[in-house]
C-alpha cells in the first residue's frame, strides 16, 4: 500500500489544525474515551444506522454496527456510529414512501456537516435504500451500501411461506369463507420468524439488488439472509472496504453512471422486481445528474426476460434464491444484456464481480432460454387514461386479464373502498374494473401501497381471485395482480383518472401498451371543466413542504429542489 497523506481527509478539518476550534472538537472526542491515536491521521467512518424498535427488517442491525465497526478498526479507521430516521414499511402511516425524501434529505446533510470521510449505509426495509442511497449520492461522500438481507422462509402446517405475498393469498381464502380463525392465528405466528427484510421478491429485495447491480454493494452482498453468519463477515468486510473507497475518494457520482442505471434495470426486469423500483431509480438517477424515463424500463422490459423463480412472480423465496447462487449468478446468466465494465466499491468491475458465478438450481435461477417469463417483471402502459404513463406486473397477473375491456367501478377515495367494496348493492362482477382515485403522490398523500386493491367478499366467495384494477397508488413488491399502478398525472392534480365515473367501459392491453377511456374527448373535457381539486390538506410543517415540493411518479417522486443542481462549495471554516 503506498503512503497515504492525512492532509487529503475530509476530517483532517475538523481535528488536524493546532487552533482552538480543533482543540474543542479533539477534547469532545475524548471526553467520549477515545484517545487520540483512535482517530489522528485516520479516515472517519460515519455508519448510518437504521435500527429502530418499529423497524422489524432492521432488528440485528445493532449487532451488524459493531462488526462494521471491527472492520473499520481492522482497516485503520475511525468508525463513529450515527443514527438516521429509520422507515419501517410495517408501522409508518401514511406510507413510508411519504418520509423517504426526509430521511435523504437527513442523510444528505449528516454527511455535511460531521467529519465523515466515508459512510456505510445500513438499510435493508424497503424506502431504507433510495432514501439512504439518495441522500449519499447527493453529499457524495465515499459511501458503502449495507443490506439487511433477507429473513428466513415461513411455514405453516409443512407449508412454504413467503412474507407479504401469501398475507394477501390466504387472507382472501379467508375472507372467501374457506380458512378458519385458528388458521389465520397460526399463520400470523408462522409467516415472519427471523431478522430480516421480505424474503419474497418484494421491493427490500429488489432494491438491494438493485444497489448491487449499481455498484455500491459488495459482490453477492444482497442475497445473504440476516441471520447467516456469513451476513456478520459480510458486514465487518463493508467496515473494512470503506476505508479503502474514503482514502482513494471513491465517491457515489462516479459509480452511479447511465450505464450503471442501465444494468439495474436489466436487473431489475430479470428479478420480476417490485414495479417501485421504477419510482426509486428514477429518483437516485436524478439524484446523479441522470435523467431516466419510463421509455427506457419498458424498451428494456422487452429484451430482457424474468429468470429468478421468486414469489410473487414464481415458486421460491429468497433464502433459496440464495442457496441456488443468488444475485451474482443471476447477472452471470444475463451478462449480454449488461455493461460489465463498470467500475464497483470492490475496486473491481461488474464483469470481474461475477466471472466464475454458478447456478446451483437451475429452477430458482433459470436459464435465459428456459425463463418464468419471456418478457420482463414490469410494462408501461399509456393512453387516454394515463397520457404520462403508468405501470403493470404482468408476471404476477391473470394471464387471461392482460387484454381485457370492462365497465369502471370507481371509489373516490381509500375511505370510500373500504367502506364500500363488500357492498352486495354495487353488483359487481368478475369483469369489472375496479377504479381507485386520489391515492397518489399528493392524493393521499404519499402513494401508498393501496394498488393492490381488494376484491369484493362475494366475488371472492364466488371463486375469483383476480380483477383488473387501476389506480395512482403503488403497491407492495410482494403484491400480485391485474393491478395498474402510478397512473400519471395523479386524480388529485385532474389527471384523467379523476374524470372516470361508474359505467365508463376501460380496456387494458398490455401486449399493446395500452389503457384507454372509452370516453369522447368532448366528453371527458366537459367532465374536466366540472372538476374541482380538494381543499389543500396542510398549512405548515412536513405536509406542507412536501406538497409544495413532490414530483409525480414518472420523475421519481423526488422533491424538487433536491434534485441534482451544482453544490456549494463546503465552507472554509471548522
Amino acid at each position: 500500500m503506498s503512503e497515504r497523506d492525512p492532509s487529503t481527509l475530509r476530517s483532517a478539518r475538523w481535528f488536524a489544525p493546532d487552533d482552538q476550534r480543533s482543540f474543542g472538537h479533539r477534547s469532545r472526542l475524548k471526553q467520549m474515551g477515545y484517545d487520540t491515536d483512535d482517530f489522528r491521521n485516520k479516515p472517519v467512518i460515519g455508519i448510518l444506522n437504521t435500527w429502530s424498535e418499529v423497524n422489524n427488517c432492521h432488528t440485528h442491525f445493532r449487532d451488524r454496527a459493531e462488526e462494521v465497526k471491527r472492520g473499520v478498526w481492522q482497516a485503520g479507521g475511525f468508525p463513529l456510529e450515527i443514527p438516521v430516521m429509520s422507515l419501517s414499511e410495517s408501522f409508518m402511516k401514511p406510507t413510508s414512501m411519504y418520509y423517504r425524501n426526509l430521511l435523504a434529505l437527513e442523510v444528505e446533510e449528516t454527511l455535511r456537516c460531521y467529519p465523515i470521510d466515508g459512510t456505510v449505509l445500513m438499510g435493508g426495509c424497503d424506502k431504507t435504500v433510495p432514501a439512504l442511497i439518495m441522500g449519499a449520492t447527493s453529499a457524495n461522500v465515499p459511501s458503502i451500501f449495507l443490506p439487511a438481507g433477507p429473513m428466513m422462509k415461513g411455514c405453516w402446517r409443512g407449508e412454504k411461506l413467503g412474507s407479504g405475498t401469501d398475507m394477501w393469498r390466504y387472507w382472501a381464502e379467508k375472507q372467501a369463507g374457506n380458512l378458519c380463525d385458528d388458521g389465520w392465528n397460526e399463520l400470523e405466528d408462522s409467516i415472519a420468524r427471523s431478522p430480516g427484510h421480505c424474503m419474497t421478491m418484494g421491493t427490500a429485495s429488489t432494491m438491494t439488488a438493485l444497489a448491487e447491480a449499481l455498484g455500491l454493494c459488495l459482490p453477492g452482498s444482497t442475497s445473504i439472509p440476516a441471520v447467516h453468519s456469513t451476513h456478520a463477515r459480510m458486514a465487518s468486510a463493508c467496515g473494512r472496504q470503506i476505508v479503502e473507497l474514503a482514502w482513494d475518494q471513491v465517491k457515489p457520482r462516479t459509480l452511479l453512471t447511465e450505464k450503471a442505471f442501465h444494468n439495474a434495470i436489466v436487473t431489475d426486469m430479470a428479478l420480476g422486481g417490485s414495479t417501485n423500483a421504477i419510482i426509486h431509480l428514477i429518483a437516485m438517477a436524478g439524484r446523479a445528474g441522470i435523467k431516466l424515463s419510463l421509455d427506457i424500463f419498458d424498451e428494456i422490459s422487452q429484451q430482457v426476460s424474468v429468470i429468478a423463480n421468486v414469489r410473487p412472480s414464481g415458486d421460491y423465496v429468497m433464502e433459496e434464491f440464495y442457496d441456488a447462487g443468488g444475485i451474482l449468478a443471476l447477472l452471470r446468466q444475463i451478462e449480454s444484456h449488461l455493461h460489465l465494465d463498470c467500475p464497483t466499491v470492490n475496486g473491481k468491475t461488474l464483469g470481474e464481480n461475477i466471472a466464475g458465478a454458478e447456478v446451483f438450481d437451475s429452477d430458482v435461477i433459470r436459464p435465459l432460454d428456459n425463463p418464468v417469463s419471456k418478457a420482463g417483471g414490469t410494462f408501461i402502459l399509456r393512453g387516454n387514461l394515463s397520457p404520462d404513463g403508468c405501470v403493470i406486473k404482468p408476471t404476477a397477473a391473470d394471464t387471461r386479464l392482460l387484454q381485457h375491456k370492462g365497465p369502471a367501478a370507481v371509489f373516490e377515495d381509500y375511505a370510500d373502498l373500504k367502506n364500500r367494496i363488500n357492498d352486495p348493492q354495487l353488483a359487481l362482477t368478475a369483469d369489472h374494473i375496479i377504479v381507485l382515485q386520489n391515492a397518489g403522490p399528493l392524493g393521499a398523500p404519499g402513494i401508498p401501497e393501496w394498488g393492490m386493491l381488494p376484491i369484493p367478499t362475494y366475488l371472492l366467495e364466488q371463486g375469483v381471485r383476480d380483477m383488473v384494477r387501476i389506480s395512482d397508488a403503488r403497491m407492495s413488491g410482494t403484491s400480485y395482480g391485474a393491478c395498474v399502478l402510478h397512473v400519471s398525472p395523479e386524480s388529485s392534480i385532474g389527471g384523467p383518472l379523476a374524470l372516470v365515473q361508474d359505467g365508463d367501459m376501460i380496456e387494458l392491453d398490455v401486449k399493446g401498451r395500452r389503457l384507454h377511456l372509452d370516453v369522447s374527448e368532448e366528453e371527458l373535457e366537459d367532465r374536466k371543466s366540472r372538476w374541482k381539486p380538494r381543499p389543500e390538506r396542510f398549512s405548515r410543517g412536513y405536509g406542507r413542504l412536501y406538497a409544495d415540493e413532490i414530483t409525480q411518479a414518472p420523475e421519481g417522486c423526488d422533491f424538487r429542489f433536491l434534485h441534482a443542481g451544482e453544490d456549494a462549495d463546503e465552507p472554509d471554516i471548522y
